[in-house]
């Protein structure tokens, strides 16, 4: 994997990106960055997001709308997420079946250097009370 630059753009993404709870759109954390009074362009907030993605430095998962949402990655080992779609809480999730199951289908297909990301989203209990 290539070594990114520590910027101070990236920096500012990332402590904003510690200092929120859950999962933050793009454009909110562009907001919350702004009105803390960081001078950072919208289109740069999504480069950073999308290279601490790719890194796994930040999860992301995605809205039914096919919205992006980003968080401080705070596992360092490959896991998946369980979402709700009502009020966005986020369960981290071991899948050792998935696992097992996308390195036998990539090895029958030879595939390698594989990598996946599972969603799973429903409507916790909480908001299924309301």
């Amino acid at each position: 994997m290539t070594s990114t630059r520590n910027t101070a753009q990236r920096r500012e993404v990332i402590d904003s990106l510690a200092r929120v709870q859950g999962f933050i759109s793009a454009q909110d954390l562009h907001g919350l960055i702004g009105r803390a009074g960081g001078k950072i362009a919208l289109a740069t907030v999504y480069t950073q997001l999308r290279k601490l993605a790719e890194h796994g430095e930040a999860d992301v998962v995605m809205t039914d709308r096919g919205e992006s949402l980003y968080r401080r990655c705070v596992v360092d080992v490959h896991h998946h997420h369980l979402a709700c779609r009502s009020c966005g809480a986020t369960v981290e999730i071991d899948a050792p079946e998935i696992e097992r199951w996308s390195r036998d289908v990539a090895q029958r297909h030879g595939y390698h250097d594989l990598r996946h990301v599972l969603e799973l989203n429903g409507i916790c209990a909480a908001c299924l009370s309301k």
